[in-house]
């Protein structure tokens, strides 16, 4: 009879502690992911590589387009005065010219898309390695991200995420 007392109130234990445990409320944090990743140190670095490695490319562009203006002028101000093979030879070389033009501007393009794409990966898992790391130091059970259409200021992670972002930045230095 005692054995059968004791395992009813081991039993009954059991299930109070599981009953306690499932009614602890969950820790929830919800983080602006566009704002850290426009915001965060290393987002601001990557901007500044980028202009760095393109807008020489891109002044180039400006000088290519200006010539190309120049000479476009120059045929609409001389056209009267041209010979027919003049006029044929000056047209064909601003349609090579134009096209030209157009290439290198798509490839530059391309370049700084891709350039571009690849910043944002390393950047994206160094935003997601510090959430992480957060909601693990500070018990959070569930960080929600984009796509949550209301929550209270007191969910909201990002600063404190942004802060920690800023900590590893300095640090990589």
């Amino acid at each position: 009879m005692k054995k059968i007392t004791r395992f009813l109130a081991l039993i009954t234990l059991s299930i109070l502690t599981t009953v306690a445990v499932a009614a602890e409320p969950m820790k929830i944090g919800v983080v602006n992911a566009p704002r850290l990743l426009s915001e965060s140190p290393q987002a601001k670095a990557a901007q500044r590589v980028l202009e760095d490695e393109f807008s020489p490319v891109q002044a180039e562009m400006v000088v290519l387009q200006n010539e190309f203006k120049a000479k476009q002028e120059k045929l609409q101000r001389d056209i009267d005065v041209m010979s027919a093979d003049e006029r044929r030879n000056a047209e064909r070389d601003l349609q090579n010219d134009q096209r030209n033009l157009q290439r290198r501007g798509n490839e530059l393009n391309e370049d700084f898309e891709l350039r571009r794409d690849e910043m944002l990966g390393r950047m994206q898992q160094d935003l997601f390695s510090e959430i992480q790391r957060y909601a693990n130091e500070n018990g959070y059970d569930l960080v929600l991200g984009d796509g949550v259409l209301y929550m209270g200021d007191s969910l909201d992670i990002t600063d404190a995420v942004l802060k920690g972002l800023e900590v590893r930045f300095k640090a990589a230095k």
